[in-house]
């Protein structure tokens, strides 16, 4: 049996614990994030056609020029300051900043003067591959903090982006059993594989979201909760800037998303470019993800004081922007880029799957017509 270095470190947690089993989220934590092993601490992740998946990113810069346009609206509705900041998390090998920060020199000068884009990432090579993509050109743009509570302080107006970040956060796993929610952990198998099994649940803030989505659900019903989501909000929230959040990510409203249709969850393993449910297999040399619940990141950035401005389907939130930007331009959009907007937005390719949640962060900038349909929103996620 062919065994990853990934698999051998759960492995001997799961013998050195008390119990002989590890939460879900600790084997999906160790999967994805352990320095060195971890699928995404093994230096910059290959994506497109030579990775394990697609991004918005990867289908080429249209992504990065239509964010680019929403940027603007942001920095217009704060009154465009002289110290504006893009942030992201989640951002790679940096493609993402390049097109923004290329875009906004080329379409965007009066923005771009005033731009400085921080990336949140706290692996050193990944950081330093960032800023070779990036390149000379743009490198006095660019500053590194490792998490954004490090943004505390010092930032005034900003936009916080990230795009397909949560749903690879470690989320727990649980199960109906017809009467109470089981927490659903991995351990040893009489064969030796490892395997899935039932127990009861002793976390108290655990505990706290089952009772929020309740008992109303059929025998077996299996799903994922993810707390990291929740202190990562809370994280963001408390941080000083004012502005806008944009989260784009695989993910549905709580209404859809704990649906019979979805009896056996959402979470899944990508690998070259295919997709199954065999989540315990080649763990470390492949992602894993599950879908973000956006009703409840919804309630708890509320709770934090901040307002949903936009909750809408990718394909429409960058129609929107692509209306814009032909109302604003007179150049005919050419074959490549109507290619790259067709992917970005087509039902059976990205835009569909994903979903754009905007949030305003200490100014009412719902309030301008930039920020989208609120009330829309609200109904949508549920709210």
């Amino acid at each position: 049996m062919n065994v990853t270095a990934a698999e051998a470190l759960i492995r001997e947690r799961i013998s050195a614990a008390p119990t002989r089993m590890i939460p879900w989220c600790d084997v999906m934590q160790l999967a994805l994030y352990e320095p060195g092993i971890g699928y995404y601490r093994k230096g910059v992740r290959q994506i497109g056609r030579g990775g394990d998946f697609f991004t918005s990113v990867s289908v080429g810069p249209v992504f990065g020029e239509l964010l680019t346009i929403y940027c603007a609206q942001v920095w217009e509705a704060l009154g465009c300051p002289a110290d504006f900041a893009i942030i992201e998390q989640g951002a790679n090998d940096g493609t993402l900043a390049r097109d923004i920060l290329e875009t906004a020199a080329r379409d965007h000068t009066e923005l771009f003067a005033s731009m400085q884009y921080w990336i949140a990432e706290p692996d050193m090579e990944t950081r330093r591959v960032q800023k070779s993509v990036v390149g000379e050109k743009y490198a006095d743009r660019i500053r590194h903090v490792a998490a954004p509570v490090d943004l505390k302080n010092g930032l005034k107006h900003a936009l916080f982006l990230c795009n397909e970040l949560l749903d690879a956060f470690p989320g727990h796993r649980i199960r109906f059993d017809g009467a109470r929610w089981l927490e659903q952990h991995v351990c040893l198998a009489e064969d030796g594989r490892l395997t899935f099994v039932d127990a009861p649940i002793s976390d108290a803030a655990l505990i706290s979201e089952t009772d929020k989505i309740g008992v109303d659900f059929p025998s077996g019903y299996t799903t994922e909760l993810n707390l990291e989501m929740l202190h990562w909000m809370r994280s963001v929230a408390d941080s000083t800037f004012t502005g806008s959040i944009l989260i784009l990510d695989y993910g549905l409203p709580a209404s859809e998303l704990f649906s019979e249709s979805r009896y056996e969850g959402t979470l899944r393993r990508y690998h070259q470019h295919h997709s199954d449910d065999r989540v315990l297999e080649s763990l470390g040399e492949c992602d894993l993800t599950a879908h973000v619940n956006f009703t409840r990141l919804a309630q708890e950035a509320q709770s934090c004081g901040l307002g949903v401005t936009e909750f809408i389907e990718q394909g429409r939130f960058l129609t929107k922007l692509t209306s814009w930007k032909i109302k604003n331009s007179s150049a005919p959009l050419k074959p490549d880029w109507i290619r790259q907007f067709q992917t970005l937005t087509h039902p059976s390719h990205l835009g569909m799957s994903f979903h754009a949640l905007a949030l305003e962060k200490g100014k009412n900038l719902s309030a301008d017509p930039t920020a989208g349909n609120q009330a829309a929103a609200l109904r949508r996620l549920g709210l």
